[in-house]
């Protein structure tokens, strides 16, 4: 039952914030520098992404597809459907929240690792995380613009056009400089590492520190916390088992389904934070609190899954088939180089 140390240092810099928010000239440098942060994640972002190792693993698309729409549909209708729990367990900001963590892409590191300990299929994760972060790029905005539409983010043209200049544009930026810099990024990604980590605290605290300001947290008490964790822990669950026996449903072997459902029931804290300090401007702070609960969640499940799991016998037992040999070799090929 993992607890991540980033979770507590971000914790902190909550703590930080509400003890002692940004105000003045001080909120306007934390602001510019918060955007120069998320416009360097997302362009270290495109250059460490090889398009060309991704697009070899689509041998393998059945299960890609299957993880982009569990990311990008199934979780999205179940957003959707908690609106019914306004204002009973939820409010309107924390329901907004709950919404937009629904829409970002998985994860790529955590889905690897715990596919790796529960004896999965590494070099699927790998490709479904990877395709799953590039769609995201696009698609989460989109989503946010016809799902959040002009309520509790104030998503809007703007909003958008923040997007695309901060978000879309270093990405690309960053892909059509890989070839030069590819070989630097991965020499020197432990240090990069730290710089991505220290950026997303910056956004984190540029958000609660705007959110402090405009006293948004008064919206917030016990009660609605417990709320919004047992509305998380209910999607969790119902997204784990749709991930298990919908793969099983399409009959995908015991190596491919782990991949599937460890890639397809989790969430990006790193992708989603900066997104969100985007798209909610001073609501950011409770926009981010159901991911980052989520996060801590999905990490704490799953490492018990993943524990068990690799317990399992290593041939399939209920006669499930697995996919063409030719092509899970394909995908198999293609993990290493893109770790």
């Amino acid at each position: 039952m993992p607890i991540d140390p980033y979770i507590l240092l971000l914790l902190g810099t909550v703590g930080l914030a509400a003890l002692l928010p940004a105000r003045g000239t001080a909120a306007d440098v934390a602001s510019g520098a918060s955007t120069a942060a998320i416009a360097f994640l997302f362009f270290l972002y495109g250059a460490r992404l090889s398009t060309r190792e991704a697009l070899a693993g689509l041998q393998h698309w059945r299960l890609h597809v299957t993880v982009l729409a569990c990311t990008f549909v199934v979780f999205p209708l179940l957003g959707l459907a908690a609106r019914g729990l306004v204002p009973v367990l939820l409010t309107d900001p924390l329901y907004q929240g709950l919404l937009f963590l629904t829409l970002v892409p998985s994860t790529i590191q955590s889905s690897i690792a715990f596919t790796s300990i529960a004896r999965g299929n590494v070099p699927a994760a790998i490709c479904a995380g990877s395709f799953s972060s590039l769609v995201g790029i696009v698609l989460t905005p989109l989503l946010a613009a016809a799902l959040l539409g002009g309520t509790g983010g104030g998503f809007s043209t703007d909003s958008l056009l923040k997007i695309v200049l901060q978000l879309l544009v270093p990405f690309l930026a960053g892909q059509l400089l890989r070839r030069w810099i590819g070989g630097f990024v991965t020499r020197h990604k432990k240090v990069l590492g730290l710089v991505d980590r220290g950026s997303i605290l910056l956004v984190v605290y540029t958000a609660f520190s705007e959110g402090m300001v405009q006293r948004v947290w008064h919206q917030v008490n016990p009660a609605r916390l417990a709320g919004l964790l047992a509305v998380e822990a209910v999607l969790l669950a119902v997204m784990l088992l749709l991930t298990w026996y919908g793969a099983k449903a399409l009959r995908f072997g015991r190596e491919d389904r782990i991949a599937i459902q460890f890639a397809g029931s989790k969430k990006s804290l790193a992708a989603g934070l900066p997104m969100a300090g985007v798209l909610f401007g001073a609501h950011a702070s409770l926009a981010v609190l159901p991911l980052m609960l989520f996060h801590q969640m999905q990490l704490m499940v799953c490492a018990v899954i993943a524990k068990r799991r690799s317990h399992d016998p290593v041939d399939d037992t209920d006669g499930i088939t697995p996919p063409p040999a030719a092509a899970s070799r394909t995908s198999a090929g293609t993990g290493p180089r893109s770790g």
